[in-house]
């Protein structure tokens, strides 16, 4: 299953800039963007939505607009206050925990693996930047023919994360060898949530929920680590399963289902919460900008980036070496935008994308309800389609 995508957003130069062009107008023109991704794309990726949220430096409200409908084949429209399944952007939540409990002194991201979790000793050694920055060599469970077998079997059941860890430790027999350089994997956020738990004796929901969307404090955005309780799960928009790719076999009893409503305990503190695009722009916000919720000191740790090229430590991207990783975020370069922070998180059901411009100082996500086939996922065409909007309109 993938949870992450290095997405080659070819960004292209716009036509001259209309300065001045009012609200309407660019949400005219953001509605006819999505409107054309969902024409094109709905049916090749099972989508009966798109919804948008653009956060301006200006500090005023975001713009944000919603076509389609709730579930595919028709029902009520979505609006922009719908939620989405924000997959692994959730990785940043507990990346940022994990950070503020440096800052706190109560551990360094330098520190072994083994000092809080000796139940593992084949990892002992493994630090917790390298869980972070995906070098660890920790393979991911989700991968595992097994973990989606089970998965498929009971989409409702709630999965211990000693359960998701035991899929890929090395005395479990047919654990998958370890990895090398970068290489993404969700059981290294799962086990940095476990060490969250450990220092702290308190539940990873309710830190999430005490240092992030209450702290910040973030509306229309959640986490729960099973089942969402129907005040929430009622505003989520259905989400489908349409990835037909070899590799996921294992899952096709889930082919074309709606997950709304199925349990996220398969993701946890990889990829469990849910929320809004508009929410997603404000958490972004606070995460890039803010300088109370990070120290300065941890803030630059979690920028400081890996190749996924080469797995070894980079400044930044650049045009060799275009794609970067850092401990929950990723970067981009490009030849026309310079570089951008983004993620696209994806579940079975849903993909939500953030891209974050810090040159024009602009921020936007982009909610999409499935999982398409591997080759299937144009999300990039999408961005570039807004970020040529914003700029035809004068606002970057």
């Amino acid at each position: 299953m993938k949870a992450f995508l290095t997405l080659a957003l070819l960004f292209l130069a716009g036509t001259p800039a209309l300065a001045g062009q009012s609200d309407a107008a660019l949400r005219s023109a953001l509605t006819a963007d999505l409107r054309d991704y969902l024409a094109s794309r709905g049916t090749i990726e099972h989508i009966s939505t798109a919804s948008l949220s653009i956060n301006l430096p200006n500090g005023g409200s975001n713009i944000d607009v919603a076509v389609g409908t709730m579930r595919y084949g028709g029902g009520k429209p979505v609006t922009p206050d719908n939620l989405f399944q924000i997959g692994s952007n959730t990785k940043a939540f507990t990346a940022s925990i994990v950070l503020q409990l440096e800052a706190a002194g109560k551990l360094s991201i330098d520190d072994p693996l083994g000092k809080f979790l000796p139940q593992y000793p084949a990892w002992k050694d493994i630090t917790i930047r390298r869980l972070l920055d995906m070098t660890s060599g920790i393979p991911s469970y989700d991968n595992t023919v097994p973990m989606m077998a089970y998965l498929a079997a009971h989409p409702y059941q709630n999965i211990p994360l000693t359960q998701l860890v035991a899929y890929v430790y090395p005395t479990t027999p047919g654990a998958p060898k370890p990895t090398t350089g970068y290489s993404y994997s969700n059981t290294n956020y799962i086990l940095a949530e476990m060490i969250i738990e450990k220092v702290t004796g308190k539940r990873y929901a309710s830190e999430v929920q005490r240092r992030i969307l209450t702290a910040i404090p973030v509306e229309n955005m959640y986490y729960a680590s099973h089942l969402y309780p129907p005040a929430v799960a009622t505003r989520i928009v259905s989400g489908y399963f349409w990835n037909h790719t070899p590799e996921n076999k294992p899952l096709a009893p889930l082919l074309g289902k709606d997950q709304r409503l199925m349990s996220l305990s398969w993701a946890q503190g990889a990829g469990a919460a849910v929320g809004s695009p508009e929410a997603m722009t404000h958490w972004a916000r606070a995460l890039y900008q803010s300088t109370t919720f990070l120290p300065a000191a941890q803030r630059r740790e979690m920028m400081t980036l890996v190749s996924l090229k080469t797995g070894k430590p980079i400044a930044s991207a650049s045009a060799s070496d275009p794609r970067g990783f850092g401990l929950g975020l990723a970067q981009l370069w490009q030849k026309e935008t310079g570089l951008i922070w983004f993620y696209e998180g994806e579940t079975l059901g849903y993909r939500m994308t953030h891209a974050y411009f810090p040159k024009e100082n602009v921020i936007f996500d982009v909610g999409l309800n499935s999982q398409p086939d591997n080759n299937q996922d144009d999300v990039g065409k999408l961005i570039v389609a807004i970020y040529k909007t914003l700029k035809n309109a004068g606002r970057i």
